[in-house]
């Protein structure tokens, strides 16, 4: 009982501490703004919902620095707090460098003679004078050199590969000492036998399964780890990206395909058991299939977490829209219990997508009966 009730306050803690620095963050970052849209009547309410907007928007971006928050000294002088993380970019040569050349986007960054600007998150070659050019449809029209940077989604993919590579270590050793795991290893082995005997075993089968364990376990734990760092106040949002949950869906593409045994694929080019001129029509529709499969993978991961978040970051916006006691307490206990939910949507996506790959799998080993 003491446990559960333990588990249940590191949660509501966690949630409202969550929610309370996200908005205190937005508060930080809006409060002058906001004083100047008060002065004026006409420009306040869809002002301030323009603001909002703009900030649901660039939380959702990845960025080249770690931006903690912001303040204003007694001079009127605007302080960002956070650190840097290293451009990389392939200019004419390796061009390598700090993101705190940027200035947060208000100054040009030097690189071995070469001028880069930092422009609605993207790097754009210009001259030092900082000039961006236009198309007609108002689109910039700078070169972009080729960007390997160290951005803050990269450091956190780096960072959980860690994590995971140290916590399965740990467990490889404890089990060295004893049959039972000691330390972190308590804690994952009901889960990796959960994701054995519950997803792999039952949609790829116990002759197979061992083969593809080291991918579900890795893909199950990166996304539910990563998830939970994406309820934090640091601003990370690595599976709202949608080239990331591409890079998941297409490993999955590529195993299923690589692993696919003659069964497999005499389904999809010559459908047993159905008349010739069927089988030629359904035949493009089947591999077409094939690649369906891992883009709803892609889309599912990449969309339930973007909507949760700009949820989230809606609902917390509303508090200073309303900037009343009963809109806005209303709006801060919705956000707490939303937290609360997301915590449930990070462990279920992962689910959702370590299920779906080992289905996907198991249908490509599958032998004929």
């Amino acid at each position: 009982m003491f446990r559960k009730l333990t588990l249940s306050a590191i949660l509501l803690v966690f949630a409202f501490g969550t929610t309370t620095a996200v908005a205190q963050h937005h508060g930080e970052e809006k409060a002058k703004e906001t004083a100047h849209a008060e002065a004026d009547p006409k420009k306040k309410e869809g002002g301030l919902k323009e603001e909002i907007k703009a900030y649901i928007n660039h939380h959702l971006l990845d960025a080249y620095d770690f931006h903690l928050f912001s303040y204003e000294d007694d001079h009127g002088k605007e302080h960002h707090i956070g650190f840097p993380l290293p451009v990389i970019l392939w200019d004419n040569g390796l061009q390598v460098f700090m993101s705190s050349k940027f200035h947060h986007g208000e100054t040009v960054a030097e690189s071995n003679g070469n001028y880069y600007k930092l422009y609605h998150s993207k790097i754009y070659k210009t001259d030092a004078a900082g000039t961006i050019n236009y198309d007609a449809e108002h689109h910039p029209t700078n070169v972009k050199p080729l960007d390997f940077s160290f951005t803050k989604n990269v450091f956190f993919i780096a960072l959980v590969s860690l994590i995971m590579f140290f916590m399965f270590s740990r467990m490889a050793k404890s089990y060295k000492k004893s049959a039972l795991p000691s330390g972190v290893g308590r804690l994952l082995e009901p889960i990796v036998l959960y994701v054995r005997d519950d997803i792999a075993i039952p949609n790829i089968g116990k002759s197979k399964y061992k083969r593809y364990m080291s991918f579900l376990l890795t893909v199950f734990f990166f996304i539910w780890i990563i998830n939970l760092f994406g309820l934090t106040p640091l601003g990370v949002n690595v599976t709202n990206n949608i080239a990331v949950t591409a890079a998941l869906a297409i490993i999955t593409y590529l195993i299923t395909t690589f692993s696919g045994n003659k069964n497999y694929w005499g389904h999809i080019f010559w459908m047993p058991g159905v008349p010739v001129p069927m089988k030629i029509i359904l035949a493009p529709i089947e591999l077409l299939g094939t690649i369906i499969k891992p883009f709803s993978l892609m889309i599912r991961l990449y969309a339930n977490i973007t909507a949760g978040h700009i949820v989230l970051m809606s609902i917390i916006g509303l508090m200073f829209i309303f900037k009343n006691w009963i809109g806005s307490p209303l709006s801060f206990a919705l956000a707490v219990a939303l937290s609360l939910l997301e915590l449930l949507v990070a462990a279920l996506q992962a689910y959702i997508f370590t299920m779906l790959s080992a289905l996907y799998i198991g249908s490509a080993v599958e032998e004929h009966h």
